[in-house]
């Protein structure tokens, strides 16, 4: 039954985040009220809030976030962590159907040209440095405030940073995923093993 409502909990989730990224892009961030994302989902403002504690939390909740940790974990544990990454990023480019992509880049790019969704973003970069460290603290059973696994997790964060702009450049999300794919060769000599 908890299954049934979690499965439930998330289409009315995504059907909310989906509504309000095509109102952002119909009328512009500033503009949409979370009134008229309510109505458009065909949900309460309450049970918006329910969802999303805020409208810029529509835009900044990653759903690619799930898949990436899940293909992570279940890469060979033999693997280093640069290594599951870079295999999480290639096999996620198999995952997510071409709807969910074009969504993600639509989301991606709402917050490259919302100047109050790239404070957010920078927020989520911090949180993303601990969720990395501890997602290489499991893989090389070292602790996640281990130096090494904090760099390794700031490096990473720092690549998506640094080739955050070729998203624009670059068009889809995915050809940018395959663009900080090979950003990563360049974290060669920082090597995280068990």
């Amino acid at each position: 039954m908890s299954g049934l409502r979690e499965r439930k909990k998330a289409k009315t989730r995504a059907a909310i985040q989906e509504h309000a990224l095509r109102l952002f892009r119909d009328q512009g961030y500033a503009e949409t009220t979370v009134q008229e994302i309510a109505a458009a989902a065909e949900v309460s403002p309450a049970t918006f809030f329910r969802y999303f504690p805020t409208k810029e939390d529509t835009i900044v909740l990653d759903r690619l976030d799930p898949v990436m940790i899940e293909l992570f974990r279940n890469q060979p544990a033999e693997m280093s962590p640069t290594d599951a990454l870079r295999a999480s990023i290639k096999q996620s480019l198999d995952t997510l159907s071409e709807e969910e992509w074009a969504l993600e880049s639509e989301r991606q790019h709402l917050v490259m040209h919302a100047p109050e969704l790239r404070v957010r973003m920078l927020d989520q970069l911090y949180e993303g440095i601990d969720l990395l460290a501890s997602l290489a603290a499991e893989r090389t059973g070292r602790a996640p405030d281990d130096i090494a696994v904090r760099a390794w997790a700031g490096a990473v964060v720092g690549v998506v940073m640094a080739t955050y702009q070729q998203l624009e450049v670059d068009g889809p999300l995915p050809k940018y995923l395959e663009t900080m794919d090979r950003a990563f060769d360049q974290l060669g000599g920082l090597r995280l093993e068990p």
